[in-house]
């Protein structure tokens, strides 16, 4: 493959996004336990969930600023590598964007500072406030970006200008309550609680393999398996309901994804395994589910889903009028004003597609122009290289399910066998820890991937979004960033096994509060005609 502009772009822009959501899923997770946490210890007054509050809150805190730094990146890069994106689409993608800074990102940055330095500042329920706070801020930041993202997935409550040659914003609620962006937002952050699940009990079931603060180790898996049950069933739940929306806003990518090569009659089977082919368009040793797709993207046994090239032909179909949209902007752009009303009209009628006709362009500089080939080339440039996006989303599911089945077994075991685990678990544990970021990482490459060639679907490709850049200069600022963010990568990893060997600790204040319920625990006790000491 050769890299050009587009390319690099493209590339560069993948790499900042996958190493800034290596972070992003953890902060999630962790704010929503750490709340939890403290809830605990003001209800119960216990000293270990103070200690524990403090301990995993001190993790989350490094990898919330790395966070923030790897992400502060990604919104310059929208004015460097994609100019014309910006100004194309700015006023309704930079509308989500601002309200998650003014709004969002603020109260969380607030608050993280009193949550770390007001524990002896502040009383019980006001710091237990803040802490949810800080979770709460977390999980809205995630909601306004995911909003605007859902909007390159799914257009809606925007239009086309012919005068500014810009999309405008028409309706912000129908952008708010997008479908796309309302189920992305709870299966992402939902994906993230897993994230934070599995790294608790990692770290935990570590502790108590080495024999070290056990007890804090054992509460904490109980809490992480709770959590990160409900959240595995969350997750799965919710990547269906995606799919169920893609079947209405995304259907090429949704194709892809199975390798659907022609419409099936419905109900339509999902393919378990197979190897795409995509040059002799067949699926070579597949195996199918009966049924199982056309219910989970269909909810209905009597609905078609399209395949990939009946979506061919239509997308051919919507070239040819999107440069029938094309030649009448034309004509808008130079008479403005006295534009003749049925060249107007003409224009409304087809400006639904004019997206397609800007397909062409990276053929030629004027779409009106193309060949016959050429608008045959196009419309199968709408077709994603399938065989990536085809086992990149079996490997997510196939994690997702096993989250599950592991967030069952120690729910199992914290809830009825005393929070004891064998070894075998705790290992496996360990083991599992990197496994949610995989799954995201190919959530998020089946998402964007499959949008190809579309930066906006339907509205934008992506070979006209980029700044008008050179080689050079993509490739020495790809190699800074690289860089950078390694840098940045082993620094969080550094910090973090530091504090995990280091391991929770008491302060002053804990202890003395340790001791008090310690002594109150031994009266009760000898009242009682017992020597039974509290496990606390």
């Amino acid at each position: 493959m050769e890299f050009g502009i587009i390319e690099l772009s493209r590339l560069q822009f993948a790499m900042t996004a996958m190493y800034h959501f290596l972070f992003v899923p953890l902060t999630l997770g962790l704010s929503i336990v750490v709340a939890i946490m403290e809830t605990v210890y003001v209800m119960t007054n216990r000293p270990i969930w103070r200690q524990m509050t403090k301990f995993w809150g001190t993790l989350f805190g490094i990898n919330f600023v790395l966070g923030v730094a790897t992400g502060i990146t990604m919104e310059f890069q929208f004015g460097m590598n994609w100019s014309y994106y910006s100004h194309y689409v700015g006023d309704i993608f930079g509308a989500p964007l601002a309200i998650e800074g003014l709004m969002a990102f603020f109260l969380e940055a607030t608050f993280v500072g009193l949550f770390f330095f007001g524990w002896d500042k502040l009383t019980k329920v006001q710091h237990l406030v803040v802490a949810w706070l800080v979770a709460i801020g977390s999980n809205f930041s995630a909601l306004w970006i995911l909003i605007a993202n859902g909007w390159m997935q799914n257009p809606v409550g925007a239009e086309f200008n012919p005068m500014t040659m810009r999309m405008e914003m028409t309706d912000f609620f129908a952008v708010l309550f997008n479908e796309v962006a309302q189920a992305k937002f709870v299966h992402t952050v939902s994906a993230g609680y897993v994230t934070a699940s599995v790294f608790v009990i990692g770290v935990s079931a570590w502790y108590m393999l080495k024999g070290r603060h056990t007890e804090l180790a054992r509460r904490s898996i109980t809490v992480a398996a709770a959590f990160g049950l409900a959240s595995a069933f969350s997750v799965v739940l919710l990547g269906d309901e995606s799919g169920y929306s893609a079947t209405h806003s995304q259907k090429m990518k949704l194709a892809a994804i199975e390798a659907m090569w022609e419409t099936e009659p419905a109900p339509a089977p999902f393919t378990a395994f197979g190897f795409p082919d995509q040059e002799a368009r067949e699926t070579h040793y597949a195996i199918h589910i009966p049924f199982a797709m056309g219910l989970i993207g269909t909810r209905s046994l009597t609905t078609e889903i399209p395949g990939i090239d009946d979506l061919v032909a239509t997308a051919e179909d919507r070239i040819r009028s999107g440069l029938i949209a094309y030649d009448a902007l034309i004509t808008v752009r130079a008479e403005r004003e006295a534009t003749p009303p049925e060249v107007m009209q003409t224009f409304e009628e087809h400006s639904a597609d004019l997206g397609f006709a800007f397909l062409l362009k990276k053929y030629v500089d004027d779409p009106r122009t193309a060949t016959e080939e050429q608008i045959k080339a196009a419309s199968e440039d709408t077709v994603p290289t399938v065989w990536p996006l085809f086992w990149a989303f079996r490997l997510m599911v196939a994690l997702g399910f096993g989250f599950i089945v592991t967030m069952a077994y120690f729910f199992w075991r914290a809830s009825f066998r005393n929070m004891r685990y064998p070894r075998w678990a705790l290992k496996l544990a360990v083991v599992m820890v990197p496994a949610p970021w995989i799954a995201a990482e190919l959530g998020w490459f089946v998402a964007e991937f499959g949008r190809q060639p579309w930066t906006v679907d339907g509205v934008l490709p992506t070979a006209m979004s980029a700044s008008a850049l050179s080689v050079t200069e993509l490739m020495l600022t790809l190699a800074g960033f690289v860089a950078f963010y390694t840098v940045l990568f082993i620094i969080e990893m550094g910090l973090m096994l530091k504090y995990i060997r280091k391991g929770p600790y008491m302060d002053v204040s804990e202890t003395e509060e340790w001791v008090r319920a310690h002594n109150a625990a031994l009266t009760g006790a000898a009242r009682n005609g017992t020597q039974t000491q509290p496990a606390e």
